[in-house]
């Protein structure tokens, strides 16, 4: 058969790969442009200032912006055409709203930047008759200062940014150890959910004063919260400090109070490398425990920052180290700024048509797409001059932008030894790849996009530098008192396209097998909030037994019984007796 009739056989779907690939590669010098397609997160959608169709909630306080807005989470899958919404500018509004809300039996949800993928901010079936009111904090509620000069701390405003916040502290001479990602989270909605980064003390490396290797939330010196006064019978603003028992609960609330501020404990700033790796084989890197090579186990000793993305049915995972270096090293290249993989933050239009095609109906591309991705991220890499990174720790803990590809997410904590973290990552791994595998042969492939593989520390009170500090009991890395050895905390994602077909049945089958195999002596595992996680085959946050068993167990076992699951739901209730800060899904979590 001649070329010209051997290239009329391929199929479109075969052709359009061939296609993005020559166009990825002939453009890897350049950053892909950002195009307006579906599968990337756009900007809110702006408020609705007419309010003719639907008579605005009785009562509500008249001086305090009210309007309706569509609410899209980060995946999407949270999709609602119209709320309630406001934006109160002091805490005299918030105030005025929350006890509005307990009078007329009203809910009142506070919304950051809604880079989150559970329904912990509103549930899916809301809608513009449903008795809930969203808050916008981002539009005020941002001031910070340094209120502390040695350990040094912060106060910052709910509303805040995370980048805004590294910002000022980088100009303040003052960082973090490590955060999340993404740059649009607003301080509020990280303490909510116990957002993290990634990061363990390298091999001979000494905690400073001010350092923590656990969630943002152990950062906490004082919040100020609206919450129940039992003693003037209404909401008022509160002060609680670390060393108070009743704060425990308010470190990680879920959403279940308004965090008007908080005082933060932070560290001297360091300047960080961040070298890329994509020639080590996903064989030698999770290899079991004990092997020699280059393994997640040898980067945590000599680096003990480490992020691998591992893109499906492909050989090589890109694995990111950060090691402390304070002079630039003679070979990287110094960042002034963060978000620097432009090819990872912006998705190009031929990226975005293949992804189109395999969600119309060509599941069978889903390995070249991951193959695709692993040749994206090496171009990029390379063209882009990124392998080798060095500068302020800000411009290399944030990555993520709001025009990277818009996915869904599972997410664990599995708390174990140090010494077993590459035993948990080469179970986990064996057991996605068997998996894999086996809907793959037949023909389903529900997970379209990588594995992302993380290690942190726990949450030690004792980082907060003060006296009598509580632990951070609804956290997913508080400490199991019987279990000390239990000293850092692996977190697993895999992630895929909303929508994609058999992505519930796997996600479901392989969280059933993780709460299964990590458990006794060995390891324990939790529910990372902000992610998926109590599958079935409809989808997350459906399984009864995950939230109603699993959470309330793992949150409970070797915990003191005045700071365990029951004791904080009871706490967050007495807090908010009026349930206004409650939703159908935390219902559910957390029944009164």
């Amino acid at each position: 058969m001649d070329q010209t009739n051997h290239d009329n056989h391929i199929t479109p779907s075969r052709r359009a790969f061939l296609g993005t690939t020559a166009a990825i590669s002939a453009g890897a010098m350049i950053s892909p442009v950002a195009t307006a397609t579906p599968w990337e997160q756009l900007d809110p959608i702006p408020p609705k200032a007419d309010l003719a169709t639907m008579a605005p909630p009785t009562n509500f306080p008249r001086d305090i912006p009210l309007f309706k807005q569509a609410f899209r989470n980060w995946s999407r899958g949270i999709q609602i055409d119209d709320l309630w919404t406001c934006q109160p500018t002091s805490v005299e509004d918030l105030i005025t709203i929350a006890n509005w809300a307990a009078e007329n039996r009203y809910r009142i949800r506070p919304r950051g930047y809604s880079h989150n993928w559970s329904p912990i901010v509103v549930s899916p079936e809301s809608n513009l008759g449903t008795r809930v009111i969203l808050l916008d904090m981002t539009e005020h509620f941002k001031d910070m200062t340094m209120t502390q000069d040695w350990p040094p701390a912060v106060t910052v405003g709910a509303g805040a940014s995370m980048e805004s916040l590294l910002t000022y502290l980088e100009n303040e001479g003052y960082g973090v150890t490590s955060c999340p990602a993404p740059g649009d989270l607003s301080v509020g909605g990280v303490l909510a959910i116990d957002g993290h980064g990634t990061g363990i003390p390298a091999e001979g490396e000494t905690r400073e004063v001010g350092q923590t290797y656990g969630t943002m939330s152990n950062r906490v010196l004082s919040l100020k919260c609206v919450a129940w006064n039992h003693k003037n019978d209404r909401y008022e603003l509160m002060t609680f400090d670390r060393s108070h028992p009743d704060t425990a609960a308010m470190l990680v609330a879920l959403g279940r109070t308004i965090v008007v501020e908080a005082e933060l404990r932070v560290e001297e700033n360091h300047n960080l490398r961040c070298e890329s790796y994509v020639s080590i084989s996903a064989e030698e890197m999770f290899a079991p425990a004990g092997a020699s090579g280059r393994t997640m186990e040898s980067f945590l000793n000599s680096s003990g920052r480490i992020e691998a993305i591992w893109f499906p049915f492909t050989s090589n995972p890109w694995l990111k180290v950060w090691t402390v270096q304070p002079t630039k090293p003679f070979w990287a290249r110094e960042v002034s700024g963060p978000f620097n993989y432009p090819f990872s933050d912006n998705i190009s239009e031929e990226v975005s048509n293949l992804i189109g095609e395999i969600m119309d109906g060509a599941p069978g591309l889903t390995p070249q797409f991951g193959q695709l991705m692993a040749t994206v991220t090496s171009l990029g890499l390379l063209f882009d001059n990124a392998f080798d990174l060095w500068g302020p720790s800000k411009n290399l803990l944030l990555y993520v932008k709001r025009t990277t590809l818009r996915v869904t997410a599972n997410g664990y904590a599995v708390l174990t030894r140090r010494a077993d973290a590459q035993r948990v990552i080469h179970e986990f791994v064996n057991k996605y790849n068997s998996m894999l595998q086996a809907y793959a042969d037949d023909g389903k492939y529900p997970i379209n996009g990588p594995m992302e593989i993380r290690v942190t520390g726990l949450d030690d009170p004792a980082h907060a530098e003060l006296d009598d500090a509580c632990d951070v009991p609804l956290s997913a890395v508080v400490p199991c008192e019987d279990h000390p050895d239990w000293d850092c905390a692996v977190w697993l994602d895999l992630l895929t396209v909303p929508r994609t077909p058999f992505s519930g049945d796997f996600y479901a089958e392989l969280e059933q097998w993780m709460f299964e195999n990590y458990v006794g002596d060995y390891a324990s595992m939790r529910v990372e909030w902000s992610k998926g996680w109590g599958y079935t085959g409809v989808g997350p946050w459906t399984s009864d037994q995950v939230i109603n068993k699993y959470v309330p167990q793992t949150l409970t076992d070797g915990r003191p019984a005045k700071a365990n699951w029951n004791s904080s739901v009871s706490l967050l209730q007495d807090l908010d007796p009026h349930g206004i800060y409650r939703n159908p899904f935390l219902d559910k979590l957390m029944p009164s």
